[in-house]
């Protein structure tokens, strides 16, 4: 198994302090057809990159804002002591990728 840099459920901050969650390949895909794309700072914007995220360098996360961005892993970090407010709207995000109505 490879050594990711991030795992699925990791919550994590961007160097401008926008906490998110890293997601699942079938949240991505899902992200990707549900959720705008933040387009913020340090996020992994090549031509074609992102379809299939490593999890070393290109890593899928949605943000409490209820967007996602495929960011780059040196412009993320692991959050640690997340304010419980944050970890709430970031989960009312998911709960939107796994509404299925």
């Amino acid at each position: 198994m490879e050594k990711r840099a991030f795992e699925p459920g990791n919550y994590v901050t961007t160097f401008t302090g926008q906490a998110g969650v890293v997601v699942s390949p079938g949240r991505f895909r899902a992200a990707q057809d549900r959720l705008k794309e933040g387009r913020r700072p340090g996020r992994y914007f090549a031509p074609g990159c992102c379809h299939n995220p490593d999890y070393r360098i290109q890593i899928p996360v949605v943000f409490e804002d209820g967007t996602y961005d495929v960011m780059r892993a040196m412009n993320i970090r692991p959050a640690k002591d997340l304010a419980e407010d944050r970890i709430r709207r970031i989960q009312l995000a998911l709960e939107v990728l796994d509404d299925t109505r």
